[in-house]
Protein backbone atom coordinates (compact mmCIF):
# COMPACT_ATOMS: atom_id res chain seq x y z
CA UNK A 1 0.00 0.00 0.00
CA UNK A 2 2.88 2.45 0.86
CA UNK A 3 4.52 1.92 -2.35
CA UNK A 4 1.71 2.39 -4.50
CA UNK A 5 0.83 5.64 -2.41
CA UNK A 6 4.76 6.79 -3.25
CA UNK A 7 4.66 5.26 -6.81
CA UNK A 8 2.28 7.83 -8.21
CA UNK A 9 4.04 11.15 -7.27
CA UNK A 10 7.11 9.90 -7.92
CA UNK A 11 5.94 9.46 -11.18
CA UNK A 12 4.04 12.76 -11.85
CA UNK A 13 7.59 14.16 -9.72
CA UNK A 14 10.00 13.08 -12.69
CA UNK A 15 7.86 13.75 -15.18
CA UNK A 16 7.05 17.36 -14.43
CA UNK A 17 11.48 17.35 -13.46
CA UNK A 18 12.04 15.80 -17.13
CA UNK A 19 9.56 18.72 -18.32
CA UNK A 20 11.19 21.91 -16.60
CA UNK A 21 14.80 20.73 -17.60
CA UNK A 22 13.75 19.93 -21.38
CA UNK A 23 12.49 23.86 -21.49
CA UNK A 24 15.59 24.73 -19.88
CA UNK A 25 17.37 22.90 -22.83
CA UNK A 26 15.06 24.73 -25.45
CA UNK A 27 15.57 27.74 -24.25
CA UNK A 28 19.73 26.95 -24.46
CA UNK A 29 18.70 26.18 -28.62
CA UNK A 30 16.62 29.30 -28.62
CA UNK A 31 19.56 31.53 -27.44
CA UNK A 32 22.42 29.60 -29.80
CA UNK A 33 19.80 30.84 -32.34
CA UNK A 34 19.67 34.31 -31.24
CA UNK A 35 23.76 34.29 -31.05
CA UNK A 36 23.95 33.47 -34.61
CA UNK A 37 21.63 36.22 -35.46
CA UNK A 38 23.25 38.59 -33.14
CA UNK A 39 26.66 38.02 -35.18
CA UNK A 40 25.07 38.51 -38.53
CA UNK A 41 23.77 41.74 -37.78
CA UNK A 42 27.18 43.04 -36.23
CA UNK A 43 28.95 41.98 -39.25
CA UNK A 44 26.76 43.81 -41.01
CA UNK A 45 26.67 46.99 -38.82
CA UNK A 46 30.35 47.02 -39.11
CA UNK A 47 30.65 46.95 -42.75
CA UNK A 48 31.46 49.52 -44.59
CA UNK A 49 28.66 51.18 -46.71
CA UNK A 50 28.29 50.67 -49.89
CA UNK A 51 25.92 52.52 -52.88
CA UNK A 52 22.48 50.38 -53.19
CA UNK A 53 20.14 51.23 -56.29
CA UNK A 54 18.69 48.08 -56.48
CA UNK A 55 14.94 47.45 -54.82
CA UNK A 56 15.46 44.27 -54.22
CA UNK A 57 18.62 44.71 -52.48
CA UNK A 58 17.64 47.32 -50.53
CA UNK A 59 15.27 44.60 -48.90
CA UNK A 60 17.84 42.07 -48.22
CA UNK A 61 20.25 44.96 -46.67
CA UNK A 62 18.79 45.51 -43.29
CA UNK A 63 20.95 46.52 -40.51
CA UNK A 64 23.59 47.41 -43.15
CA UNK A 65 25.05 50.65 -43.74
CA UNK A 66 24.40 51.76 -47.34
CA UNK A 67 25.27 54.98 -49.52
CA UNK A 68 21.82 56.24 -51.26
CA UNK A 69 21.77 58.07 -54.85
CA UNK A 70 18.64 60.73 -55.04
CA UNK A 71 16.70 63.35 -53.62
CA UNK A 72 14.19 64.36 -50.65
CA UNK A 73 10.82 65.50 -51.66
CA UNK A 74 10.55 68.14 -49.16
CA UNK A 75 6.69 68.83 -49.83
CA UNK A 76 5.85 64.95 -48.35
CA UNK A 77 6.87 65.24 -45.51
CA UNK A 78 5.75 63.18 -41.72
CA UNK A 79 5.78 63.99 -38.66
CA UNK A 80 6.51 60.75 -36.45
CA UNK A 81 4.55 61.18 -33.10
CA UNK A 82 4.98 60.39 -29.77
CA UNK A 83 8.37 59.34 -29.37
CA UNK A 84 10.47 59.53 -26.34
CA UNK A 85 14.22 59.95 -26.19
CA UNK A 86 16.43 61.27 -23.48
CA UNK A 87 13.21 61.54 -21.22
CA UNK A 88 11.81 64.84 -23.96
CA UNK A 89 8.47 64.19 -25.62
CA UNK A 90 9.23 64.85 -29.15
CA UNK A 91 8.88 63.64 -33.40
CA UNK A 92 10.96 62.01 -35.84
CA UNK A 93 10.87 63.89 -39.02
CA UNK A 94 10.64 61.64 -41.90
CA UNK A 95 10.96 62.32 -45.29
CA UNK A 96 10.92 60.44 -48.10
CA UNK A 97 13.90 60.29 -50.56
CA UNK A 98 13.04 59.37 -54.13
CA UNK A 99 15.24 56.98 -55.92
CA UNK A 100 12.98 56.65 -59.01
CA UNK A 101 10.53 58.73 -60.78
CA UNK A 102 7.72 56.91 -58.22
CA UNK A 103 9.67 55.22 -55.74
CA UNK A 104 10.57 55.98 -52.40
CA UNK A 105 12.25 55.36 -49.03
CA UNK A 106 11.60 56.96 -45.60
CA UNK A 107 14.60 58.58 -44.05
CA UNK A 108 14.38 59.10 -40.20
CA UNK A 109 16.24 62.57 -40.32
CA UNK A 110 16.17 62.97 -36.64
CA UNK A 111 14.42 64.01 -33.02
CA UNK A 112 12.61 67.05 -32.37
CA UNK A 113 11.52 67.74 -28.54
CA UNK A 114 8.19 69.54 -28.83
CA UNK A 115 8.62 71.20 -26.01
CA UNK A 116 5.11 71.91 -25.15
CA UNK A 117 4.53 73.69 -28.58
CA UNK A 118 2.56 70.78 -30.06
CA UNK A 119 0.94 73.51 -32.62
CA UNK A 120 4.55 74.80 -33.82
CA UNK A 121 6.92 72.50 -35.51
CA UNK A 122 10.64 73.28 -36.18
CA UNK A 123 11.93 74.20 -39.62
CA UNK A 124 12.18 71.08 -41.68
CA UNK A 125 12.41 72.23 -45.11
CA UNK A 126 15.59 71.64 -47.30
CA UNK A 127 16.37 71.65 -51.03
CA UNK A 128 15.76 69.16 -53.45
CA UNK A 129 19.06 68.75 -54.98
CA UNK A 130 20.30 65.72 -55.97
CA UNK A 131 22.91 64.43 -53.18
CA UNK A 132 23.94 61.00 -51.91
CA UNK A 133 22.97 59.99 -48.22
CA UNK A 134 24.78 57.69 -45.92
CA UNK A 135 22.10 56.08 -43.97
CA UNK A 136 21.65 52.36 -41.94
CA UNK A 137 18.45 50.26 -43.08
CA UNK A 138 15.87 48.79 -40.39
CA UNK A 139 12.80 47.18 -40.68
CA UNK A 140 9.85 49.09 -39.68
CA UNK A 141 7.57 48.21 -36.89
CA UNK A 142 4.00 49.29 -37.12
CA UNK A 143 2.92 50.47 -33.34
CA UNK A 144 -0.55 48.94 -32.22
CA UNK A 145 -3.24 51.73 -32.57
CA UNK A 146 -6.20 51.85 -30.13
CA UNK A 147 -8.16 53.78 -32.55
CA UNK A 148 -8.29 54.03 -36.01
CA UNK A 149 -7.50 57.98 -37.08
CA UNK A 150 -7.67 59.09 -40.53
CA UNK A 151 -4.61 60.95 -41.99
CA UNK A 152 -4.82 64.58 -43.19
CA UNK A 153 -3.84 65.11 -46.26
CA UNK A 154 -2.24 68.56 -45.57
CA UNK A 155 1.61 68.04 -45.40
CA UNK A 156 3.43 67.65 -43.12
CA UNK A 157 1.25 65.25 -42.26
CA UNK A 158 0.99 63.98 -38.07
CA UNK A 159 1.33 60.26 -38.05
CA UNK A 160 0.81 58.12 -35.18
CA UNK A 161 2.29 54.50 -36.79
CA UNK A 162 4.23 53.34 -39.61
CA UNK A 163 1.83 51.78 -41.66
CA UNK A 164 3.44 52.30 -45.28
CA UNK A 165 0.69 51.11 -47.27
CA UNK A 166 -1.20 54.83 -46.44
CA UNK A 167 1.60 56.62 -46.53
CA UNK A 168 2.45 55.13 -50.23
CA UNK A 169 -0.99 56.16 -51.27
CA UNK A 170 -1.31 59.77 -49.47
CA UNK A 171 2.65 60.57 -50.57
CA UNK A 172 1.99 59.09 -53.96
CA UNK A 173 4.81 57.16 -53.84
CA UNK A 174 5.75 53.20 -54.00
CA UNK A 175 7.79 53.64 -50.72
CA UNK A 176 10.18 50.41 -49.94
CA UNK A 177 9.40 48.45 -46.80
CA UNK A 178 12.57 49.82 -45.14
CA UNK A 179 13.56 53.23 -42.89
CA UNK A 180 16.51 54.54 -43.81
CA UNK A 181 18.22 56.36 -40.78
CA UNK A 182 20.27 59.16 -41.84
CA UNK A 183 24.21 58.68 -40.34
CA UNK A 184 25.08 60.74 -37.38
CA UNK A 185 27.54 62.87 -39.12
CA UNK A 186 25.23 63.59 -42.20
CA UNK A 187 23.73 67.31 -42.73
CA UNK A 188 20.39 68.57 -42.77
CA UNK A 189 18.99 66.08 -39.79
CA UNK A 190 18.18 66.54 -36.41
CA UNK A 191 19.51 64.76 -32.94
CA UNK A 192 20.26 61.71 -34.03
CA UNK A 193 21.83 58.71 -31.11
CA UNK A 194 20.08 56.00 -32.90
CA UNK A 195 20.30 52.76 -30.17
CA UNK A 196 22.46 50.25 -31.45
CA UNK A 197 21.50 46.54 -31.73
CA UNK A 198 20.64 44.32 -28.32
CA UNK A 199 19.40 40.58 -28.74
CA UNK A 200 18.04 38.56 -26.25
CA UNK A 201 20.49 35.64 -25.80
CA UNK A 202 20.48 37.25 -21.99
CA UNK A 203 17.00 36.90 -21.81
CA UNK A 204 17.22 33.22 -23.02
CA UNK A 205 20.05 32.06 -21.22
CA UNK A 206 18.13 33.65 -18.39
CA UNK A 207 15.04 31.40 -18.69
CA UNK A 208 17.12 28.23 -18.94
CA UNK A 209 19.11 29.46 -15.61
CA UNK A 210 15.01 29.48 -14.21
CA UNK A 211 13.80 26.23 -15.57
CA UNK A 212 16.89 24.17 -14.36
CA UNK A 213 16.58 25.84 -10.90
CA UNK A 214 13.32 24.59 -10.62
CA UNK A 215 13.96 21.15 -12.30
CA UNK A 216 16.83 21.17 -9.10
CA UNK A 217 14.60 22.16 -6.56
CA UNK A 218 11.78 20.14 -7.21
CA UNK A 219 14.37 16.87 -7.55
CA UNK A 220 15.46 18.02 -4.06
CA UNK A 221 11.73 18.33 -2.53
CA UNK A 222 11.87 14.89 -4.36
CA UNK A 223 14.85 13.29 -2.66
CA UNK A 224 13.81 14.56 0.89
CA UNK A 225 10.04 12.59 0.89
CA UNK A 226 11.87 9.57 -0.56
CA UNK A 227 14.20 9.52 2.46
CA UNK A 228 11.51 10.17 4.90
CA UNK A 229 9.41 7.51 3.35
Amino acid sequence: MIKRTIFIPAVLILLSIYGLASLGFWQLERADEKRAIEHGIILAQQSPAQSVTSVDELLNKEHYQVLLKGHYDTNKQFIYDNQIVKGNAGYYVLTPFVLSDKTAILVNRGFVPWYGKREQLTDIKLDNLPRIIKVELIKPVERIRLKQQPIKLNFPILIQSLNLDELSTVSDYQIIAMLARLDVKSSDGFFRQWQPFYGSVDKHLGYALQWFLMALALGIIALKLLIKN
